[in-house]
């Protein structure tokens, strides 16, 4: 029976659908807005680096055109030579650190090369609609996309590939995880509105790797992607990792790969963590500010000495480095710091502070009532 109110509901829409302009229009509307606006070429460099960019934009928005090609390949991922057959974004683990300005528009032409063996695509969390670009970027071998999005709200933001079903999870535990980096136009603020600034910008992509293991308890090594599938989908149902990593290996920002800074430079850390909840700590220093969900619109916390990462996202911490020695950058899981590898070293140079140093001297015999 089709009563008086399902006519005036249809009514009510058909009158809203006439209002509403066509979408051909829309999409008129928004091309002619990008043709009038600047273009700027990035050429994306590998994480624990980024690209240059301004920390507060000069002139209007612009098109931010990025070009990536996924890089599928076979990595060792400790030093015991495990093996892993690694699917990556521009060949890194984890894939570069974009950065745009709020109110610019990305434009990623993603490619997936004709040597690789299976299809891949991308997912922009600070993208809206679409499946954030993943429903209109599933790209097979031979084959390359093109993706523009407005950049609507700041903060850092992980992408990853999202291929339909247990594909998902499998291409995000093998490396294809990267972040976007949208900062407000006038700059990062602190809790008072008032401006901050980094000298320094590293990116630390946090990686947990499901190895198989054969009757002996030896990691296994397989011929290729499609061999390693099922035997890892096994190990991942079980929600161990036998690896967490930072950047893709155990030791991968230690030793001569450590990030360096300086006494008094002040450094941003972006930290990711496409799958799995973690909790930096940087011994030996704080968070002076940390926006620990990743939103520059949001106050941040300050002081923290342990900041937490949800899975699927990425989060920010500035800090102003006061002495000079190695700091170690940890996820304060001490199990998956120590034992599967989720470590990072600062190398800071310069001299060590006199003021700061009288307040670590020996003060004497305490006594005892």
């Amino acid at each position: 029976m089709y009563t008086r109110r399902q006519a005036l509901m249809g009514a009510a829409a058909a009158a809203m659908l006439a209002a509403m302009p066509p979408l051909a229009a829309v999409a008129s509307e928004i091309e002619t807005e990008i043709a009038a606006l600047a273009r700027e070429k990035v050429t994306l460099v590998a994480p624990p680096y980024v690209h240059a960019h301004e920390q507060v934009a000069t002139g209007g928005p612009k098109v931010v055109e990025f070009v990536m090609p996924i890089v599928e390949k076979k990595v060792i991922i400790d030093d015991e030579g495990t093996e892993l057959w690694a699917m990556t974004f521009n060949g890194s683990m984890p894939g570069p650190l974009m950065v745009v300005h709020e109110g610019d528009y990305v434009e990623l032409t993603l490619v997936n090369p004709e040597t690789n063996s299976m299809p891949h695509n991308i997912d922009f969390h600070a993208a809206t609609g679409a499946l954030g670009g993943g429903a209109l970027t599933l790209i097979n071998p031979g084959e390359q996309v093109k993706l523009r999005f407005k950049a609507t709200r700041s903060g850092t933001f992980v992408y990853h590939c999202a291929p339909e079903g247990p594909m998902i999870p499998w291409h995000v535990v093998s490396g294809m995880s990267g972040s976007i980096m949208v900062l407000p136009r006038d700059g990062l603020k602190n809790e008072k509105g008032e401006p901050v600034r980094y000298d320094k910008v590293f990116y630390v992509g946090e990686n947990d790797f499901y190895i198989p293991r054969d009757e002996d308890g030896n990691f296994k090594t397989y011929e290729s992607h499609g061999d390693s599938y099922a035997d890892t989908l096994d190990v991942m149902k079980g929600l161990i990792p036998t690896h967490v990593v930072f950047n893709g290996a155990k030791g991968a920002l230690t030793g001569d790969n450590a990030m360096k800074s300086k006494v008094g430079e002040t450094v941003l850390i972006v930290h990711s963590q496409a799958n799995r909840d973690t909790r930096p700590h940087l011994i030996g220093g704080h968070g002076d500010y940390v926006w620990e969900e990743g939103k520059f619109a949001n106050p941040p916390a300050k002081d923290l000495e342990t900041w937490f990462i949800r899975g699927g996202s990425a989060g920010a911490a500035l800090y102003t480095f006061l002495q000079p020695g190695v700091y170690a950058y940890v996820n304060h899981n001490l199990i998956e710091a120590v034992e599967l590898g989720a470590t990072a070293h600062f190398l800071v140079e310069g001299e060590w502070s006199d003021d700061l140093m009288k307040q670590v001297e020996a003060p004497g015999p305490i006594p005892v009532n």
